[in-house]
């Protein structure tokens, strides 16, 4: 549990790097930011189907401004902060059954969605780095490591 606890926090922090980056740049096409809305959105669906809650009306890719990916960030940082402090190692291999966004029902353990929701959003915020250098902007180290230093 301690090593998904401390996924989730780096998932906090990188976004937070990512929000800032977004929030100081002028500039920044919208295409990078609809991708960093996509992590918030995805996150917020997938918090959804572990609450056993119907999430086949909710976007993952959808128009977002920067005032509703903070409001996201925050958000998604509450529910998953209070999610995680009410299960233990015992509950990691609980089965969630769930529907995509295309109505296909699925299960997986716990675990692997919650090791899914912190990955997801990591290689996104790689894509978004890449965008932000290629318009000649510096984008933010979000590196677990760096996250730990």
């Amino acid at each position: 549990m301690k090593t998904i606890e401390i996924m989730f926090e780096h998932l906090n922090w990188s976004n937070r790097q990512i929000l800032k980056v977004l929030q100081t740049y002028e500039g920044v096409n919208q295409q990078t930011i609809r991708l960093f809305s996509h992590i918030l959105l995805a996150e917020h669906v997938w918090f959804t189907r572990l609450k056993g809650l119907d999430s086949s009306s909710l976007p993952i890719w959808d128009d977002v401004s920067l005032e509703d990916c903070s409001r996201l960030c925050n958000e998604n940082q509450k529910h998953y902060n209070e999610f995680l402090t009410q299960i233990s190692d015992d509950n990691l291999e609980h089965i969630i059954h769930y529907r995509n966004s295309s109505g296909k029902e699925f299960q997986n353990t716990l675990r692997e969605i919650l090791t899914h929701v912190a990955l997801h959003g990591q290689y996104h915020r790689g894509q978004i780095n890449l965008q932000l250098r290629g318009a000649g902007f510096d984008p933010k180290p979000i590196d677990f490591i760096f996250f730990r230093r």
